[in-house]
């Protein structure tokens, strides 16, 4: 089909969006332009019939708003995007073993990874030294720590 602006036809438009999407996905890392350039280059397959200009837009914003909808949640679940944690963020979780007392007004010190922390309890608990711990959060230079459960050491 020949656009009335000249001798380019629809499925040379279409493939011209395909690559211009393509790079600018490229370049944002977005994961948002990749569903327009596949429904780009779906576009260049279906312009071969012959759809009106005005369809094609319709379906290909229909096609892109589709993938975009279902299926870029999936892939940034698949690639954890926007989810990347820090080393100090990746803490959360982690077991620990008290080696100075934590008191109910005083700091302790954890080991974690063969590093020592300075750590205090969430509820401002006593914890004994070689009680095994959770690391619950951070705060500024030190852990947040709850004991293990009996039933969580043994297990």
């Amino acid at each position: 089909m020949l656009l009335p602006f000249g001798m380019v036809s629809a499925q040379w438009i279409w493939a011209a969006l395909v690559i211009i999407f393509a790079l600018i996905e490229v370049f944002t890392f977005g994961l948002t332009t990749v569903w327009f350039a596949i429904a780009a280059l779906l576009m260049v397959f279906l312009s071969l019939f012959k759809i009106p200009l005005s369809v094609q837009i319709i379906i290909f914003l229909i096609i892109a708003s589709l993938l975009l909808i279902f299926t870029r949640p999936l892939a940034i679940k698949k690639f954890k995007m926007g989810r990347e944690k820090t080393n100090v963020d990746s803490l959360a979780g982690k077991h620990v073993l008290v080696i100075k007392t934590i008191g109910e007004f005083e700091k302790g010190e954890v080991k974690l990874n063969g590093l020592t922390w300075t750590a205090r309890s969430d509820n401002n608990a006593e914890i004994a030294a070689g009680t095994k711990c959770e690391v619950l959060r951070v705060e500024g230079v030190q852990l947040i720590v709850r004991p293990l459960e009996i039933a969580e050491v043994s297990s």
